[in-house]
């Protein structure tokens, strides 16, 4: 959900959902688990870190399932112990072409 909101335009989703099934990346359920720990972390961190709902699940889906999240927004996440960042380069997931490139740069 986060990653089709934060496209700048038709070009980028387009480019996303390459992305995603080049990759075969799953979207994965919020568990009891997963909702417990976003709640602690929105309490921990809304105020000290700006820590939102969408950030909060996604931290905590994948500190639950031991998955390295990765993100183009590693400071959303760096001051969480116990989490594995990757960063996400949205052409590197993809065929590096110039074209490509430039694409996702419009």
């Amino acid at each position: 959900m986060e990653l089709v909101q934060g496209a700048r335009n038709k070009n980028e989703l387009k480019l996303l959902r390459q992305s995603i099934s080049a990759n075969s990346w799953h979207i994965l359920p919020i568990t009891e688990s997963v909702s417990y720990r976003a709640t602690t972390y929105i309490e921990s961190y809304a105020l000290s870190h700006g820590m939102r709902l969408a950030d909060a699940l996604i931290a905590a889906t994948s500190i639950d399932l031991g998955l390295t999240l990765i993100t183009a927004n590693v400071r959303h996440y760096d001051f969480l112990s116990g989490i594995s960042l990757s960063r996400y380069r949205p052409y590197n997931a993809m065929e590096t072409s110039s074209a490509n490139r430039a694409a996702w740069n419009t």
